[in-house]
């Protein structure tokens, strides 16, 4: 039995215009991080650096839900729906997002992180 390798469209396809567009805005803000590859399962589209996967997102019909792993804690902001820590230095936040005021230049700066990390950056010397 073949296993049904998932794409972007098939998160993107159904969802509300506004998931999508949350959904495209969440990969603008990647995208101006640097370069990136993307891995797609059927829970979620990761976004991957040089040395792991460091942010993911799926709209849903209530928006954008999604995680992204930095180096810190961030617990008083409501976008952040649960922060666990994955490692010694690495704690996964989850997100859930409903509009574009959402993905704001606050948001954008936590993707920055993240991406160092996809770029090995939290494997410096401690």
């Amino acid at each position: 039995m073949k296993q049904k390798t998932w794409t972007i469209d098939d998160h993107l396809d159904g969802k509300p215009d506004t998931s999508v567009a949350l959904y495209h805005e969440f990969v603008r803000l990647v995208e101006a991080c640097g370069p990136f590859t993307y891995a797609v399962s059927k829970s979620m589209i990761t976004v991957k650096g040089t040395r792991r996967g460091f942010a993911g997102a799926k709209p849903d019909a209530r928006g954008l839900r999604g995680y992204f792993d930095i180096q810190r804690t961030i617990s008083d902001d409501a976008r952040i729906t649960s922060v666990s820590p994955y490692t010694k230095r690495l704690y996964v936040h989850a997100f859930r997002i409903s509009d574009l005021a959402g993905l704001d230049e606050e948001f954008a700066g936590w993707l920055r992180e993240a991406y160092e990390v996809g770029q090995g950056g939290h494997l410096g010397t401690s």
